[in-house]
Parts: C-alpha cells; structure tokens; sequence
C-alpha cells in the first residue's frame, strides 16, 4: 500500500488538490440545495445520521487502523426505506471493561412523505432496540436474505470474529455464525452474498486480507525515515473463502472443492457478477497490490481463475495495482458490464470494458479516467446515474493509506485526507470531473472508505453515503436529477427476496435497451441499496421492461409510465 516510484511526481498534484484544505471538515454544516446549486447536499448531522467513526490509532502504526470501514443501505424493517448500518473501530489493544464505549450502529430511516411531495429523513438511532453487541474491530457489512423469509440479514467482516446477523423480523438480529457453518476465515474486509449454482439460495463469498498481529507486527518508514504504516506485502495473504447455502439457513465451506482455494491474494474488493453472458454469477477479487482475480463459474460448482486470459488481472502496463474498491455496471450501453477498480495513489483508477464474451480491455486512459485519479488513493467506488441521463457516472472516495509528507509538514495530526471525485459520463466514452460542482462536501478533505449507494429519500434519484475512517459519516443527498425522467425497479423472488444478481432490461420507446444489474455488494466493504433506478433522461419513455433471473428463467412485461416504482416478482409480473 505504500505510494509507488511516482509518488515524487504525483506529489505535486497532490500538494495542489490538498492547499486550502485544512484539517478534514467534520462540522456537519452544510448548504440546502437551494442555496447550493450543487449536484449533492451533505445532510448527515441535520437527518440524525450522527456518527463518528473511530480507529483507535495509537501511534504504533497498525495497518488495521487505515483500512475501515464500511457502511450499508439496506431496509431491515420492512417498511421501504433505507436504513443505514454503521461499522465501528476500537482500539486494537483495550480492557474488556472498554470495550462497549465504540461499537457498530443501526439507524432507522423514518422516511416522511408529504402531501406536497416534499420528504423528511429522520434517521434514529435503534443499536440497541436491536440488540446488537461489539464483538471485535469492523471493517465491512455485506447484506442480503440467506435464509429467504423476506427480511434482510447482515454478515459483518471484521478484524477479529465475524459475524452473520440474522434479521428475526421484529427489530432484532442473531448472531447465528456458529450454527450456521461458517468458520472464520481471519482477517476480512469484504463479502458477497450471491446464488452461484441458482439453487435459489444466497451462498456466500469472504475475501480474506492479511495476517497481521498486533502482538508481532513489524516496524515500516516513510520515504523520510518516519514510522508508517506497512503495505500489505509486509505481511502473508489470507485465503478467501467460499460458503455454500445448503438451505434454511446452513452453509457448507466449498472453498476446495469449487477450485477457489487454488489462487488467492490480499483481497479488499469483492464483486458478484456474470461477465461472459452466460447467465451465470462470476466472481471478481480486487487483491492489495497483487494480480486481481476473476473466478468465472463453470455450472458445476467449480470456478476458474481467468484473469490472465480476460485481461483483468493486471493495468494495460502489466503492472497489479494496489486495488481496494470495485463495481460493475454497463458504462457505454452496450448491454454487458465493465469493470471499474479504484487503486493507489500513482496507479489511477482502471477500467475494464467488456466485450460480451467476458474478455475485457482497460480504456482508463482513453476515456481521460487514469490522468483524473492518479493524484488519489481510491476506495468506494461505483456505476451510478448521478444525474438520470440513462449514461452511467462514477463517484470515488478518496483517503491515502501512508502519510501524504506535505501534510505531515504542515502539522497535520492525520495526513491522509482527500477530496472525493465525481466523474460524469459524457456518452461518448469520456468522464468529465465534475467535483466543483459537486457540493460543499467534495470540497472537503477526508480520509474516505466505504460507500453505499441507494435512494435514500425515495425520489428517483441515487444518493450516497460515505464512511470516512477516523471521521463523521456523510450523508450525501442527490439534487442533480430535475428534469431528467426515472424508473424505479425491485425484483424480488417469492418470499420477497432482492433477487441478487438478476439482469433487469428497460426497453424505451425508442427501442434502445438499458441493463442493470440487481446487486448489493461492491464498491468498499459496503453494501447498497439493491433496488434499480433507471435514469430516462428529459425524454425517455420505458415501453418494456426484461428480466433475466437468476434462475435462467427470462419475463418481459409491458411499461407505459414513467417516474415511479415498480416492484417484479419472478413468474408473477409486474405492479
């Protein structure tokens, strides 16, 4: 994780973003969207999302401290709206007697709709209506129904135990980890829950990271002979693992027997998605400076590692990146999905456009992406339609992981801040930084981490929710859709259940497709909202709408409104 050969160069650039900056801004003001103008509003401390993460660094320089957290949008009452799941740090050496003064939290969204239109958001804080207890230092959150009652359950990645919290669907959770046949892989950052043999159950991907110890860790320097923190190279791989659900709630370790056990790396990112078409789930690892992973699912429980071969596995120089976040989603609509990678400062993001036929070719650098990240260090990332013109934007979150020395010379007491970055889709296979007029929160210095995505006041637009690590979390609330039109899209199964991983296809009046992927994992150790929302632009009409379910089953059902939600339930239609 150390700042390559290139940090000299990029130093520049970097001292050039961060003047004028100051310390990272935790006042929680901010502008009304009125005032602003801007394409987002931070509205976290005014909604009662008041939440401060904590590292618990000590001045020893644990790796560990750097690295979280995640952050969830998920709606575990039922009710409609996105709730938020905040995953908390402790000190990595503290007294059982301490351990309660830090912990993950819950916050319900009590979403109010007017009769005028106008929305409130109120979150309120229910950790302990929900029965939820620390158990070890958070990293990430990965969400999804593994037992298919219709509500949505949680696993927690930690550095310590993990956890898989059942929702009982009264305002509580269970830890059921030990019953439910998972075993602890180590140290984890990221998971996925998704149904790769299409049995109609959630199974379950854990990305392992490093084996570090806070007893036996080592002593790593700044390139100025300062104590730092170490790169992942310091310190051997954890194997990921991969858990399959054999039903009701019990999970078989197929870690050897799917062939996932033969290649593994410091994993941070993890991604559940079909890149070659076949209609089934692959998986994609995002691995801390070694060779990223694409493990494509042969249909008979066995996956091969075919990263090389795809073309995913290394930047267009050859070169493994420090990689940390990952999305999917179809930037050019051309109706497969590409990759985009958020790496360390001095790499630039990467992106990898797909073919159709799950060979890939990184176009950072021809879409002007590469040039516009290399002065940062990303973590959250995702494919999201920031002002519904039905092209597909991106948003990255920014935080070094070893001291940025301009910072470090001007006193700063935590310089790894920086600005997070909004590219904007032009349609013609371009991304225009648009972090100007982002907001007020943009031009803020944070040390940013995860990110979810989701609508989180329900009005046809994607909002965002960031995680910064030793900082307040901000709620970032869309304002740049007026005009465009939108469709809101839920797939759900039988019981209810989000139906990860199916292909939702919006045929307009036009005849041009789009197609989005119902997903709630991706970007860093966060887990979004897996309801669609299909930007129409100030024209767009939706004439059909196309699923392609997990299952392999394929339903069209015909559309004629736009500017609303539609929820489509496999083998049932439409309403």
């Amino acid at each position: 994780m150390i700042e390559t050969e290139l940090m000299i160069l990029i130093l520049l650039a970097v001292i050039a973003l961060t003047a004028g900056c100051g310390a990272p801004d935790n006042t929680g003001a901010s502008p009304t969207a009125a005032s602003s103008g801007s394409w987002f509003v931070e509205q976290a401390q005014a909604t009662g999302l008041d939440f401060v993460h904590v590292n618990g660094m000590s001045g020893e320089r644990f790796i560990a401290e750097v690295m979280a957290p995640g952050v969830a949008l998920f709606d575990y009452d039922n009710d409609g709206d996105l709730d938020v799941y905040a995953v908390q740090g402790q000190a990595l050496r503290r007294s059982r007697e301490d351990r309660a003064e830090s912990q993950d939290r819950l916050f319900r969204n009590d979403l109010e709709v007017r009769a005028d239109g106008s929305r409130v958001i109120r979150f309120t804080d229910v950790t302990a209506q929900a029965g939820l207890v620390p158990r070890s230092y958070g990293m990430g959150v990965a969400a999804g129904d593994f037992d298919n009652d219709g509500w949505t359950d949680i696993y927690l990645s930690r550095f310590g135990a993990d956890a898989l919290l059942k929702n009982n669907g009264n305002g509580t959770f269970t830890d059921v980890f030990a019953t439910a046949g998972l075993t602890d892989p180590g140290w984890t950052v990221a998971a996925s829950f998704l149904d790769f043999d299409r049995d109609g159950w959630l199974d379950l991907f854990v990305s392992g990271y490093v084996r570090f110890s806070t007893v036996s860790d080592i002593t790593c320097v700044s390139r100025t002979g300062a104590r730092d923190y170490c790169s992942p190279q310091s310190y051997p791989p954890v194997p990921s693992r991969l858990f399959r659900n054999t039903g009701h709630g019990a999970f078989q370790d197929v870690t050897v027997s799917s062939g996932v056990a033969r290649e593994y790396g410091p994993a941070l990112g993890t991604l559940a998605f079909d890149a070659n078409g076949d209609g089934w789930l692959d998986l994609y690892v995002a691995n801390d400076g070694a060779d990223n992973q694409l493990w494509l699912n042969r249909r008979n429980g066995q996956f091969e590692n075919t990263a090389v071969v795809a073309g995913v596995a290394v930047n267009s120089q050859g070169k493994p990146e420090g990689s940390m976040g990952v999305d999917a989603g179809d930037f050019d609509n051309d109706g497969d999905e590409d990759l985009i990678i958020a790496n360390l400062t001095g790499e630039g993001s990467t992106l990898y456009e797909n073919d159709g036929t799950g060979s890939f070719r990184d176009v950072a650098a021809a879409t002007g992406l590469r040039t516009q990240t290399l002065a940062n260090t990303g973590f959250g990332t995702a494919w999201f339609d920031a002002d519904n013109d039905g092209w597909l934007d991106i948003l990255t979150v920014n935080g070094a992981v070893a001291t940025i020395q301009a910072l470090a010379a001007a006193g700063d007491p935590f310089p790894l801040h920086q600005r997070k970055q909004l590219f904007r889709n032009t349609g013609m296979r371009r991304f225009e930084d648009v972090s100007a007029a982002a907001g007020v929160s943009f031009a803020s210095s944070e040390v940013g981490r995860g990110a979810a995505f989701g609508d989180v006041d329900n009005d046809g637009d994607v909002d965002i929710v960031v995680a910064n690590n030793n900082g307040r979390m901000r709620l970032l609330l869309n304002t740049q859709t007026a005009g465009n039109h939108w469709l809101g899209v839920r797939a759900v199964g039988d019981s209810g259940r989000d139906m990860l991983g199916a292909m939702v296809g919006l045929v307009l009046s036009d005849g041009s497709v789009r197609w989005r992927r119902v997903r709630a994992d991706g970007s860093y150790a966060s887990a979004n909202d897996p309801r669609l929302v299909f930007g129409l632009g100030a024209s767009g009409q939706p004439a059909r709408i196309q699923v392609r379910w997990p299952s392999g089953r394929k339903e069209e059902w015909p559309l004629t409104m736009s500017n609303r939600r539609v929820v489509v339930r496999e083998g049932v239609g439409v309403r």
